[in-house]
């Protein structure tokens, strides 16, 4: 099993808590209701959505999957100010067998996260009051 690792960051003049509710604690409720293009199915596997819960969420048209054993997402979000945060994000992506990903695999799903974290981030700018 082939390991590839990425990381990136972008700043956000929302507040961590938000973004984390919004990107992680609800992300099953808004994004399918934002970003309903990129987003087949979203089911959780373990919990109800509190800590140690565990969600699957399956892509529209993403080919790269067939490809992928298994991903591990870590996502930090660090305060920065009196307002707005750093968004961390870790993805590990353990391949099947000796497969291993290219700069055109990688590049795509850089794109893609940042496309969702952006398209969350202009709701949370245009709706104040949610999340709070």
């Amino acid at each position: 099993m082939g390991v590839t690792i990425f990381t990136q960051e972008f700043t956000t003049p929302i507040a961590p808590p938000r973004m984390f509710k919004a990107l992680i604690v609800d992300s099953h409720n808004l994004i399918p209701k934002i970003a309903p293009q990129g987003i087949k199915s979203i089911e959780f596997l373990k919990g109800d959505g509190r800590a140690g819960s565990i969600k699957y969420i399956l892509i529209k048209g993403n080919v790269i999957f067939d490809k992928i054993e298994k991903v591990i997402y870590e996502v930090q979000f660090l305060a920065l100010g009196n307002c707005g945060c750093i968004c961390k994000m870790t993805n590990e992506y353990h391949t099947k067998g000796d497969v291993q990903l290219n700069e055109e695999d990688i590049k795509q799903r850089k794109e893609e996260a940042m496309g969702l974290y952006k398209v969350v981030e202009e709701f949370l700018l245009a709706n104040p009051n949610a999340y709070d």
